[in-house]
This record gives structure tokens, C-alpha cells and sequence, in this order.
């Protein structure tokens, strides 16, 4: 009795532990743009990218700081156990002697404070430079730019994966009501002696398969709904329910571009590239300006305190401050400059192919992605008339084996082909999905 109670008792503790553990799972509906609204916010890419962007403001702002006054202080202390001995010619003794005389120069404590002002006051390569960082913030933004457009489009396709796996689910499902129709019709036949053992088991086959997809894209949703989840950047297991239907996503108008020769401007890969060809003229302009000189201000005051005496060490002290300038100008380095020069003006021409190579890929790619998502939808709609007209055909199958003109084979065959055709249009209506987010990112439209 007491080993039954403790099995109750374990199993009571079990079952409200997955209870609660359940209870912790969050639950979402998002449709498309929600989803997308969420990766932005939790996406690691982007929480990523946007940390690159307050590195690029801080490196901006770490670049202005060298133009600024820059100001150090020193101490210094020094306890002289032995004083240092300098010998000193013997002509200077009184009398003069030939041999030279220890003497010994110093105080015991020595110590100094000092500050230092150091100013900035021309540097080609620091104006160059200034102008560089603001650039590498802009490419920065650019950046993250670009990453949360990667990340619209892969959570895009991959909702409408899910979609699609929903609308195939849907399919098999009303195909799977209308085939176990048939098959309970045919063993009532069989049974009556109107139909044949091997009518029943063929309608039994493709029962079984069916069932057999039906599970198995059941796991493709559940694949295709965690591999959404990830491009979110949402727990895995959490559960998330999709609330686009196919029907509102195929409704969306599509803008189909027109000839525009400067379309290739509205994609941040083209931005990118600009900004990456901005940053090459300024080094280009960075290495014409280590030919002019650098100039710098200094100001400097101290103090240095000398006594034999702990104790009294800091009572005298002798300042001494000082202004200045120094002015640098390396003129000769064995033409390395001149190299780097030319390293850098071939940097630029660089650019500028790939800035062309770019365009062209650019117009390319809204000519390739137009013509193909022409064709698929034209190809659902195929595919759309196709299986209507196959489950036309299965149904006036069915009427004629039901009244006796028409042949069990007849009515598998039809629905073999049922089957073939539903899986041909959800393989369509995927293709014309994907091929909508690759036109739309092509022509821009995904701009966030």
C-alpha cells in the first residue's frame, strides 16, 4: 500500500512539473510582418549589426579625441643611498695635485611634479582621417541596413515554407476524407458482391501512402516552423502560430519594374560599394598627406623638490615651465609614399569595377527574378486548372464505377493523379512564393 502511494504520489509530482513547464512555453500568432517586426528585435545578426554601430559612433568620436588638448601629469621620487661620485681634474684643488678629486654632487631625496599640455596643431593624415571615421560609421549603418534586409528576406521564405506546408496539409487532408469515402463504399460493395477483394485493396494503398505523406509533412510544417523561429531569433520551443493564409499573400500586388537603366541605386549592396569606394579616396588621400609635415604645441611646468632631509624635503622647491612647438617633416623614406600612392589609386579603380560589375548584376538580377516569377505564376495557375480538372475527372469516376459502367482501376488511376497534380501545384505555389521575396529584394522593395 505504501509503494502504491509513492508511485501515485511521483507521478501527481511528474505530471504537474510538465504542467508547468508547459505553462512557461510562450505562445505566439504572428503574421509575416510581425515576424519580421520580431527579428529585428531579437535577431542575433541585427542585435549584432546595431552593436557595430555604436562601436563605428564611439571609434568617430575616439578619432576627434586625438585633435584634442591632450594633458599628462608625473611624479617622480628618488632616494639616493649613495650619492653618485664624479671625479674632477686635480688642477681645481687648492693646491693644484695630479690626482682627481672625488666629489660628490646631489641631495639625498629628490623628487618632481609635472604637467603636460600637448596640442595638436596641423596633421594632414588626422583631417584625413576625421573625414574617414564618419565614412566608416556611414558604412556601418549601411551595414546593418543590409543585415536586417537579409534577415526579412530568410524569415520571408521561410513563413512562406511553413505556408506552404499548411496549404499541402490541407490538400492531403481533404484528399485523404474523399479517398476513405471510397474506400468504405468499396467494402460495402465487396461485401454485397458487387465489387472485388482486389478493388478494395488497391483504394487501401493508396490510403496507407497517403497517410504515410500526410506524416510526413506534418514534419516538414514542424521543420519548416523551427527553422522560422531560428531566422527570428525566437526559442525553438516556444510555439508560434502562423496567421497569413496563402489566399491574402497571392492577393498582394506585385510591381512588376519597368526598363529603369538606374534601379541598381535603390539596393544597399550598390550603397555599400559606394561607401566602400569613398573610403578608398580617403586613403588615397591619406597616403598624399604623410608628404606635408605635422606640427604639435607643447606647454610643460614642474616642480623638483632636493633635500638631505626626509623631513624637510618638500620646503624649497624650483619650478620650471616651458612653451614650444615642434614641427616634423619626414622627406625621404626611399619612396616607399610613392608606392603606396599608386597602391592606392589602383584601390580606387577597384572600386570603380565593382561598382560597374555591380550595376550590371544589379539589372541582371530584376530581369532574371521578373521573368521567373512570370512564369511561376503562370505556372500555378497551370497547375490550379490542372487539379481541378483531375478531381472533376476522379469524380465522374467514382459516379460511373458507383453505377457499374466504370472500372475500380478507372477510379485509382484517377486518384494517382489527384495526388500527382496537388503535389505539382504546392511544388508551384512554393516556387512562386520564394520567387516573389527574391523579386521583391531584387527591385527593393524589402528596403528597411
Amino acid at each position: 500500500m505504501k509503494i502504491r502511494i509513492y508511485w501515485i504520489l511521483l507521478l501527481f509530482t511528474i505530471g504537474a512539473k510538465v504542467k508547468a513547464q508547459e505553462r512557461d512555453v510562450p505562445n505566439y500568432s504572428f503574421s509575416l510582418k510581425a515576424a519580421i517586426d520580431y527579428a529585428f528585435t531579437h535577431q542575433t545578426a541585427i542585435l549584432n549589426a546595431t552593436i557595430d554601430e555604436e562601436i563605428a559612433r564611439n571609434t568617430v568620436k575616439q578619432t576627434i579625441g586625438i585633435g584634442l588638448p591632450q594633458v599628462s601629469t608625473s611624479y617622480s621620487f628618488q632616494d639616493f643611498l649613495k650619492l653618485p661620485t664624479t671625479l674632477l681634474p686635480g688642477e681645481f684643488s687648492n693646491p693644484p695635485s695630479s690626482t682627481p678629486i672625488p666629489v660628490k654632487f646631489g641631495t639625498k631625496y629628490n623628487s618632481t611634479a609635472n604637467i603636460e599640455l600637448n596640442q595638436l596643431l596641423f596633421d594632414g593624415t588626422y583631417i584625413v582621417g576625421l573625414q574617414a571615421s564618419k565614412t566608416y560609421k556611414e558604412l556601418s549603418i549601411r551595414n546593418s541596413k543590409r543585415t536586417r534586409i537579409e534577415t526579412a528576406v530568410a524569415v520571408s521564405k521561410a513563413y512562406y515554407s511553413a505556408l506552404v506546408s499548411q496549404e499541402q496539409l490541407q490538400l492531403i487532408d481533404a484528399n485523404l476524407t474523399q479517398l476513405t469515402k471510397s474506400l468504405n463504399d468499396t467494402e460495402a460493395l465487396f461485401k454485397n458482391g458487387f465489387a472485388e477483394k482486389i478493388d478494395v485493396d488497391r483504394l487501401q494503398v493508396l490510403k496507407n501512402n497517403l497517410e504515410t505523406e500526410r506524416e510526413n509533412v506534418i514534419s516538414l510544417f514542424a521543420i519548416n516552423t523551427d527553422l522560422l523561429k531560428f531566422q527570428m531569433g525566437m526559442p525553438v520551443q516556444a510555439n508560434l502560430t502562423l496567421t497569413d493564409k496563402i489566399s491574402n499573400v497571392r492577393a498582394e500586388p506585385v510591381v512588376m519594374p519597368m526598363a529603369d537603366t538606374t534601379a541598381y541605386k535603390g539596393r544597399i549592396e550598390y550603397s555599400l560599394l559606394e561607401t566602400q569606394k569613398k573610403l578608398n579616396e580617403l586613403d588615397l588621400k591619406r597616403q598624399k598627406s604623410y608628404f606635408l609635415p605635422t606640427l604639435k604645441g607643447f606647454a610643460s611646468a614642474s616642480k623638483s623638490f632636493q633635500s638631505d632631509s626626509f623631513s624637510n624635503h618638500y620646503d624649497m622647491s624650483f619650478p620650471t615651465s616651458v612653451i614650444g612647438f615642434t614641427l616634423s617633416w619626414n622627406l625621404i623614406n626611399g619612396g616607399q609614399r610613392i608606392y603606396q600612392v599608386a597602391n592606392a589609386k589602383l584601390a580606387v579603380k577597384k572600386s570603380e569595377n565593382d561598382l560597374f560589375n555591380a550595376k550590371n548584376g544589379i539589372t541582371q538580377e530584376i530581369a532574371t527574378t521578373q521573368k521567373m516569377y512570370t512564369n511561376s505564376l503562370r505556372s500555378v495557375e497551370n497547375q490550379q486548372r490542372n487539379l481541378r480538372l483531375s478531381e472533376e475527372i476522379l469524380r465522374v469516376s467514382r459516379i460511373k464505377y458507383e453505377q457499374g459502367v466504370g472500372s475500380s482501376l478507372e477510379v485509382t488511376n484517377a486518384e494517382t493523379t489527384v495526388k500527382e497534380s496537388q503535389n505539382n501545384y504546392i511544388k508551384a505555389l512554393y516556387d512562386l512564393l520564394i520567387n516573389k521575396v527574391d523579386l521583391d529584394k531584387a527591385t527593393g522593395r524589402i528596403n528597411y
